[in-house]
């Protein structure tokens, strides 16, 4: 049983955890625009990069405004997604189906993030980190961007398929 935990040990917890799995995210969206068939995934893959850098560099200044060290903790749920990730670009490599894979996978990441993103910015607000909350909300759209622009390219990919 937790002793005496509260909401902020919650928030740095899920902070780190979430710092850690955008370090392993940034790793994996290489390999991913590297694996994808289409230039527009591929694009996507190489555009979130650089977005998912600038996720970092927000999570550091939020580590920075706690007075802590920006230090992740490992995320066994992101790895797994990483791993079947990785498991589609192997068992699916030079199919028609890759992308479709790929899609599939990244969106898993999106809405892992999107669920952390959303509870910390709620929870930063609760403890009247409003700059936290506005750095977390930034981001928290720009997942949410992310994921639709995955469902665009998985319906563009599955009527090109189709027709």
């Amino acid at each position: 049983m937790a002793k005496n935990k509260q909401l902020e040990d919650l928030f740095l917890d899920t902070l780190k955890d979430i710092y850690y799995a955008e370090k392993r995210i940034l790793k994996g969206l290489r390999k991913l625009s590297g694996g994808a068939q289409s230039d527009e995934l591929r694009d996507a893959f190489e555009s979130h990069r650089d977005e998912t850098q600038t996720h970092i560099e927000r999570l550091e200044r939020i580590f920075e405004m706690l007075e802590r060290a920006a230090r992740g903790k490992t995320c066994d749920a992101i790895l797994g997604i990483l791993e079947e990730g990785d498991e589609i670009l192997e068992e699916f490599e030079g199919s028609d189906a890759l992308d479709a894979g790929l899609v599939a996978s990244a969106q898993a990441v999106e809405h892992y993030e999107m669920a952390r993103y959303g509870s910390l910015r709620t929870w930063a607000l609760e403890l009247g980190m409003t700059e936290a909350a506005d750095l977390l909300g930034q981001t928290l759209e720009e997942e949410k961007k992310a994921d639709a622009l995955l469902t665009e390219l998985a319906e563009k990919n599955a009527n090109r398929k189709a027709a």
